[in-house]
């Protein structure tokens, strides 16, 4: 027998390869069995509810450790929190769309939907939060050739002025603006600067009318923004670019 072989039909070679083929299947099982810990069992819609989670089926649920004593996390959870949806079918079927109850402009369904996030704010490494005031944050500051919006007035889409910047909030983590603190009717909300365009003059939001700035969401920490209010806060304005106004919800052609 030549070196390597094992018998005359089996060598070293050949069960390296099968090896290899068995370590590859389990490493792909494995890893498609993982990637269930969030988002199943997949729910389907209609009168009798089924869940499943197809195969492999749902991993046995792992406690993790969250940093800077943030408690523990169970994955996957027994139930996933659910919240009840602003809209109701446009049709009597299964996966039929979704139309808002009220003018849509807060609505949970299209783009206002968010998820269920933790009520704690995102830290940085050191356990800070990350995203704070510039009252706060007082080592961070805007560059002096860019315009401050601080003071200034903030416009809807119609011109239609809706609250007035009162401070500006940074990440930490990053050289980045995220948020405009503003003043809506004597209560403070955030502005994701996503939807801003600052001006010298101003800040002008396209994806909500004036009246709608009264109803943006705030923060129950005056000072921090919890991962939860993040994601309500970019849902608010998200659901004005399609229902705003009644022809944003219409088709183009």
């Amino acid at each position: 027998m030549e070196t390597g072989a094992i018998t005359s039909h089996i060598d070293v070679a050949q069960m390296v390869l099968y090896g290899f083929w068995i370590f590859f299947a389990g490493l792909v099982f494995y890893l498609h069995r993982e990637d269930k810990r969030e988002g199943y069992p997949i729910e389907t819609e209609g009168a009798h509810v089924m869940k499943f989670s197809g195969f492999p089926d749902m991993p046995s649920p792992k406690v993790y450790d969250m940093p800077h004593g943030g408690g523990t996390r169970v994955a996957p959870k027994a139930e996933d929190p659910q919240y009840e949806l602003d809209g109701e079918p446009t049709a009597p079927y299964p996966g039929s769309p979704l139309t808002p109850k009220g003018d849509g402009v807060g609505s949970n369904i299209g783009p206002g939907s968010y998820a269920i996030r933790p009520e704690t704010p995102d830290l940085t490494w050191d356990g800070k939060p990350r995203i704070q005031p510039l009252r706060v944050a007082t080592a961070h500051g805007l560059d002096a050739r860019d315009p401050d919006p601080r003071g200034k007035p903030v416009w809807g889409a119609d011109g239609e002025q809706g609250g007035t910047v009162t401070d500006v909030w940074v990440d930490l983590a990053e050289p980045l603006i995220r948020y405009l603190e503003i003043d809506v009717g004597g209560r403070s909300a955030l502005l994701p600067i996503n939807f801003c365009r600052i001006s010298k003059d101003g800040v002008r939001v396209q994806s909500i009318l004036g009246k709608h700035f009264a109803n943006a969401p705030g923060t129950a920490n005056p000072d921090q923004v919890t991962l939860q209010e993040e994601d309500k806060a970019a849902a608010y304005f998200g659901s004005g670019t399609l229902y705003a106004t009644p022809e944003r919800a219409e088709p183009w052609l």
